[in-house]
């Protein structure tokens, strides 16, 4: 029986839409978007189908296009459909592939939305999604925020299928049998979000049956935190912030009173991109002399007579970004080109320019940028970690050059090589390594 009662509360209860109102279904023709399509249908809902063709699967694509085209036919609702350039798209903006679709599709889905007079986006996502995008935030590092995922609502964009688990979607689409395409790459564990679905969440529902109804309760809980939270962050940042024609100005005084200093200096500063890792350092550093400044990648706080001044910055180099994927081979970062290769044979040379990487420890997509201030990493041989800023100083390199040397960080967030310079010793080969499961990479100037 498919849950319709459900599907109607939970619209109703988190007040999604109205009745009369028309909604634009993302529909790629997997279970959970079907799903999604035929509760709407059942329910007597204005609704339209939306399918993106990323070009990325071949004749995949094609039938993933062909199945929602049926699908819509079927259900006698409007379809739309829009072919990308996918790889062109993420190559010119240097983004991820992955990054690169939910941005075309997106900005697509919203400007479909307003161009046919729909009042609302609505995609598939569900409880799973919702607990994969939580680990993931906690793997990589997150505030309160990162840990209440996925909202139901936000904008015009709405997630009518929260309630439901993967399994309840199965056993749905299994009972009604409902026809759906299955997306191949959803089976790849070479992404992180894919190995926590097909790895972690199994092991975790050992531990914990309902590890869904468990999360959805946590998940409410912190949002409801972050609330609170985001209320004092508020109320606090027009006490401490003030406006003048050369930036904006933070009382040190109010800072040092601040209770807890981490969490809500962190917060303060979010807005303007400053980690964990520089909100510290700009603690333990408020009774240092005038002059001393910190880096987010667009902007700058110096200490200035007893306050902070903060201002954008345009810093040299900031904005390169080039992504590593696990079938790439060749990749173009700035002015220099990262040859990638597996190899059968455990070897190691004691060469700065080329970086022997064991491939089990990462977590692609892998990103090339330059330094951040509050960047570390653990220099080859080393045990304890050191600052890149310190490093630098350490290697006696220029200030101009630090800013467009390549920074290889895996999916984790972590250092893996100082390209051309050090290699972070968690990340080295040895003697376990795995065979044809580690990368040689060699950075050299394009034309050499």
């Amino acid at each position: 029986m498919l849950p319709l009662q459900n599907f109607l509360g939970y619209i109703g209860q988190n007040s999604l839409f109205n009745p009369d109102q028309r909604i634009l279904l993302a529909v790629s023709g997997g279970k959970d978007s079907v799903l999604m399509a035929h509760l709407f249908k059942l329910a007597g809902f204005k609704f339209g189908i939306a399918h993106c063709n990323f070009g990325l699967r071949g004749e995949e694509s094609q039938r993933d296009e062909r199945f929602v085209s049926s699908l819509a036919t079927q259900l006698e609702v409007p379809l739309y459909v829009t072919h990308f350039a996918t790889k062109t798209y993420a190559a010119e903006h240097r983004v991820s592939t992955q990054m690169a679709a939910r941005d075309l599709r997106y900005h697509w889905f919203e400007e479909l939305r307003q161009q046919e007079a729909y009042d609302y986006i609505a995609v598939a996502h569900h409880q799973d999604d919702a607990i994969e995008t939580v680990l993931l935030n906690l793997v990589r590092g997150t505030g309160i925020a990162g840990l209440h995922g996925i909202s139901s609502k936000r904008d015009r964009l709405i997630r009518p299928l929260l309630f439901l688990s993967r399994a309840d979607i199965d056993e749905a689409i299994q009972q009604h049998n409902y026809d759906f395409v299955e997306d191949s790459s959803n089976s790849s564990t070479a992404y992180a979000r894919n190995k926590l679905r097909l790895g972690v969440i199994p092991l975790l529902k050992e531990i914990n049956p309902n590890l869904e109804q468990t999360f959805e309760h946590n998940i409410l809980r912190f949002a409801e935190t972050e609330m609170v939270l985001q209320q004092h962050v508020i109320q606090l940042r027009k006490e401490i912030f003030e406006e003048k024609k050369d930036g904006m100005y933070l009382s040190l005084n109010k800072i040092k009173a601040l209770n807890p200093k981490r969490l809500l200096l962190f917060e303060l500063l979010k807005p303007y991109g400053f980690t964990e890792t520089v909100v510290e350092d700009i603690l333990n550093s408020l009774s240092k002399q005038s002059g001393t400044s910190f880096y987010s990648t667009g902007h700058r706080l110096t200490l200035n007579r007893g306050k902070l001044l903060l201002t954008a910055i345009e810093k040299e180099g900031t904005g390169l970004n080039g992504i590593i994927h696990p079938d790439d081979k060749e990749v173009i970062f700035g002015n220099q080109v990262f040859d990638i290769s597996y190899s059968e044979q455990i070897v190691f040379e004691n060469n700065p320019r080329k970086a022997f990487i064991d491939a089990d420890k990462l977590i692609f997509p892998v990103v090339i940028r330059t330094w951040q201030e509050g960047d570390r990493f653990m220099p080859i041989g080393m045990r304890n970690y050191k600052k890149l800023s310190n490093f630098f100083i350490d290697e006696k390199i220029p200030l101009p050059q630090k800013d467009s040397i390549p920074i290889l960080i895996n999916g984790n967030g972590e250092v893996v090589w100082v390209a051309g310079l050090r290699q972070d010793n968690r990340y080295k080969v040895t003697a376990t390594t795995k065979k044809s499961r580690y990368i040689r990479t060699e950075i050299k100037l394009n034309g050499q």
